[in-house]
């Protein structure tokens, strides 16, 4: 409507769902002027150029540049504006063909950039007043790039590179998969101070025969071995986790099977979801797809206690003292807001001259969706 009332407006569809529907978006939606995938940002404004000669434009296709030569870095008060926790993408693509996902086809194979690259972006955000980065890729522990000696760096030598560098303060990683928690990444948690005791491993189920048959490649007990030499390595850290309920096949005994791991782990928090068929996947082809409101039933199951365990989590915090980021003013006069090391928010009443530094609370509540302190000093972390 827009365009008729002339305003030169393009419409475009990007991200995963553009990359595996391509052209038939452009067939069904008279009104898309743009497709395109996650691996070609970087020539969006050139499709753009395309589109208001009149063209309808569709890129799908895996670049053969890297576009994160390509992509500009955004300036110091870009920067600045997005606050002081930022994320770096280290890994693109994912090998796994887990049989419910439709990312090895929308992002391609497992690709990593330069530890050189991921230093130097990093550098330029720590000196733009960022203090927390978090390191993301579809299956980030899969981290093995190029470090510009000849050789590849695994996640747990990059974390270490970038734990040099001045001024930053925290380091983070999502998303992983159990199948790549090497040792080397699990030894870090202990002796890297920098980085985070926090770490979100998505199992998916608790049940070996439906772990099977996700092609998931780990069982149960390799999964709940992983979580113990963390625990051993780093005796604090807090574990999350993504959940799939009503997967085809899914019996009553399946499902109790993941209600038992997720009893056995206690996460500090989680994010589950209903089994959705994706197009072009394995299991979107079975003909023992799992009835609606079976799912919703077991959902809500789930869901009830990994709720209980969140909360439990953050009252179990209550009377103890953390550090916390803080990042931002809070919702009342006076007060700003933060993080802690587990990724729990924090309000405190304080001056906003903290934000942007880590400062040592006493933890005196806790609601639903945070936790209240009290700042023991105004003075930053050393």
């Amino acid at each position: 409507a827009l365009n008729t009332q002339g305003r030169d407006m393009k419409i475009v569809v990007a991200g995963c769902v553009a990359q595996a529907e391509g052209e038939e978006v452009l067939k069904r939606q008279r009104a898309v002027d743009v497709v395109v995938g996650p691996q070609s940002y970087h020539r969006l404004p050139e499709l753009l150029r395309q589109a208001k000669d009149g063209a309808r434009v569709s890129d799908t296709d895996f670049a053969v540049e890297d576009k994160f030569r390509v992509l500009p870095a955004p300036s110091g008060a870009q920067i600045r504006a997005r606050g002081v926790s930022a994320f770096v993408t280290v890994q693109e693509g994912c090998d796994k063909f887990c049989s419910f996902c439709v990312v090895p086809y929308t992002r391609g194979a497992e690709a990593s950039r330069p530890v050189a690259e991921i230093i130097a972006e990093t550098m330029r955000l720590v000196d733009a007043g960022v203090r927390e980065i978090t390191l993301i890729g579809q299956n980030v522990n899969a981290y093995l790039g190029p470090d510009g000696e000849g050789r590849q760096a695994s996640l747990a030598q990059l974390l270490d590179r970038l734990a040099q560098i001045e001024g930053l303060a925290r380091l983070r990683y999502t998303t992983s998969h159990p199948v790549d928690m090497a040792q080397e990444l699990i030894d870090a948690h202990g002796a890297n101070p920098k980085l985070m005791p926090y770490v979100h491993l998505p199992v998916q189920s608790g049940s070996d025969r439906i772990l099977k048959s996700m092609n998931r490649k780990h069982g149960a007990d390799a999964y709940l071995s992983i979580v113990e030499q963390l625990r051993k390595a780093r005796p604090d850290v807090a574990m999350s986790s993504d959940f799939i309920v009503g997967f085809p096949g899914e019996s009553d005994a399946d499902f109790e099977a993941t209600m038992g791991l997720a009893r056995a782990v206690g996460f500090a928090s989680s994010f589950s979801f209903k089994y959705s068929p994706r197009p072009g996947t394995p299991a979107a082809d079975r003909d023992d797809q799992i009835d609606e409101t079976v799912k919703s039933e077991r959902l809500a199951a789930l869901q009830v206690l990994l709720e209980e365990q969140r909360q439990g989590f953050n009252a179990a915090t209550v009377g103890t003292e953390l550090d916390v980021l803080f990042e931002k003013a809070g919702r009342h006069e006076g007060q700003i807001g933060g993080k802690t090391p587990y990724m729990q928010a924090v309000h405190v009443d304080g001056p906003m001259a903290c934000i942007g530094h880590e400062v040592r609370v006493k933890i005196i509540a806790a609601g639903s969706n945070s936790l209240s302190g009290r700042l023991m000093s105004e003075e930053a972390k050393a």
